[in-house]
């Protein structure tokens, strides 16, 4: 099946992207990975009046220690990268 209509926002910056989800009066979803969104679409279980993709931002993809000792993990940092990054597997060792 095929999603219905809906309008596609390719943000620039966080600024932008806050921008169009509020353009949308929470009418948006926001598009990073997509592989629980898209197949939900496609099945009209969502059917959002617009897609804001944010995987063009700069900077969503950083995993960095604080000053406090913790982490900060963007948005569009992927599974694989978080489980092998040292900063996480430092403080978060699991065995495999």
């Amino acid at each position: 099946m095929k999603p219905a209509a809906f309008e596609y926002v390719r943000a620039r910056t966080v600024v932008d992207a806050i921008a169009a989800l509020a353009a949308y009066d929470g009418e948006a979803k926001i598009l990073a990975g997509g592989q629980s969104l898209v197949p939900m679409m496609n099945f009209r279980l969502l059917a959002p009046a617009a897609l804001v993709d944010i995987n063009g931002i700069p900077g969503l993809d950083l995993i960095e220690e604080t000053a406090e000792g913790g982490l900060r993990i963007g948005a569009l940092v992927r599974h694989h990268r978080l489980m092998t990054a040292p900063a996480v597997r430092a403080r978060f060792a699991a065995s495999t």
